[in-house]
């Protein structure tokens, strides 16, 4: 869910090109660490990159024409075939990454809805260090944590963070020389189709497809956590009922809410929640495995104020497993592969996005609406979105993967559901 009014309302005259131009892309340098029990947290030099698709795109003997429209195929005029992309079209790097509303300082990314010319709605990827690669990680038996601040996000906006099996490289070749140096290669459970893939010139106008990992969807009311698996293995090209509800990818993901759980005073803005939204706090995500070495379960725990905060209602609805997404209906998660699946999505490694986004058409309802959250259906509208917040934002801070029980600070006092230890 990570993606989709996202990519529909703010790309839909953007494309990705094949040959770059003479603007250089700057990343922005962000500190991550990787963590062990026995050493301690060391200092990555990452880096972050904008998607392709925010780059500015235009075709080789006409700046002011690009070379395709989302949701359709490349523009056939300049992408007869992959050749004549890479001929035609051209893709400018990004170097003042201000403009599309985001900042880094040491270890803390900012990112904000809008950017320069209006609503930017940024999405970014991790660089490894050399900023050539993603950063590919596999989480089975580690966690991953990272510090956010939700503050200044309302009912109907989403700041994520999610881990999509993209290619190390982006898809980098003889015809997409910049690679994830620039952006290229995203893929999700969803199946859109843009003018790309893989950074090559999408000509037959399929979906592309991956399994995802949305660990983090949220606002200052409401978060939800779910994985989306997909019956093929890395970046897949479907074509008609594959890229549907019933093909090769669960969109809906078998999604764990604490609103939806039946906790409503476990997460939300304000002292009255255990999860006090109007400060900053830290996510930790655990992937435990079996002796075969197969994901079994997602754990969650959050921290706050020095104490460590079990997952909402963990001793009602049990831990987060095959069973209880059974409970929750979710089938097609179950039959593409449930946990164990996701779990060989990330032995393959995933690279790690962020996003800020509002939902022009569902108002994000089904992340803080009705079961999912407190917010009324029309609080997610755009115009009262800005009528409550006129700059929404999100800062991920602290990004650290490793060992269990690596990458935070187990604080003293415990708090589980409805008690302390």
């Amino acid at each position: 869910m990570a993606t989709s009014v996202l990519l529909t309302s703010l790309l839909a005259t953007l494309a990705a090109a094949q040959s770059l131009g003479t603007t250089p892309e700057v990343h922005p340098k962000l500190t991550t660490w990787k963590c062990t029990n026995k050493d301690g947290c060391k200092e990555n030099k990452s880096a972050i990159v904008l998607d392709s698709m925010a780059h500015w795109i235009h075709q080789k003997n006409d700046t002011t024409l690009g070379c395709g429209n989302w949701g359709s195929t490349a523009d056939p005029k300049a992408c007869s075939n992959e050749q004549a992309c890479y001929n035609n079209c051209v893709m400018e790097g990004v170097n003042n990454y201000a403009d599309q509303g985001v900042s880094t300082t040491g270890g803390s990314l900012s990112m904000t809805l809008y950017g320069k010319n209006g609503v930017a709605s940024p999405r970014l990827y991790l660089l490894a260090e050399g900023e050539k690669k993603y950063e590919l990680f596999k989480l089975v038996g580690q966690e991953f944590t990272f510090d956010v601040d939700v503050s200044k996000l309302p009912c109907g906006m989403n700041g994520a963070l999610y881990m999509s099996e993209m290619e190390e490289k982006g898809g980098e070749g003889k015809l997409n020389p910049g690679g994830a140096a620039y952006g290229t290669g995203y893929c999700d459970a969803q199946c859109y189709v843009t003018p790309w893939v893989n950074g090559l010139g999408n000509i037959k106008g399929e979906g592309i497809c991956c399994n995802e990992l949305d660990i983090w969807e949220a606002n200052a009311r409401a978060t939800q956590l779910a994985p989306h698996t997909c019956s093929k293995p890395g970046l897949y090209r479907c074509v008609g009922d594959e890229c549907t509800k019933t093909g090769v990818c669960d969109k809906n993901g078998c999604g764990n809410n604490p609103y939806g759980n039946g906790e409503k005073t476990y997460y939300g803005l304000g002292k009255d929640f255990k999860v006090d939204t109007s400060k900053p706090f830290t996510v930790v995500t655990q992937f435990p495995k079996n002796e075969a070495g197969e994901l079994t379960s997602i754990v969650r725990k959050y921290v706050q104020g020095g104490k460590v905060f079990e997952n909402a209602a963990v001793n009602v609805t049990g831990a987060f497993d095959d069973a209880y997404c059974t409970k929750q209906n979710a089938a097609t998660f179950m039959n593409l592969g449930a946990m164990k699946g996701m779990g060989q999505s990330l032995d393959r490694g995933m690279v790690l996005a962020f996003s800020i986004w509002w939902d022009e058409g569902g108002f994000m309802n089904w992340l803080d609406s009705g079961n999912a959250g407190p917010c009324n259906a029309t609080e997610g509208d755009p115009k009262v979105v800005t009528k409550v917040e006129p700059a929404p934002a999100v800062v991920f801070s602290a990004i650290k993967w490793g060992e269990i029980g690596s990458t935070f600070m187990a604080a003293k006092k415990h708090v589980h559901w409805g008690r302390d230890e």
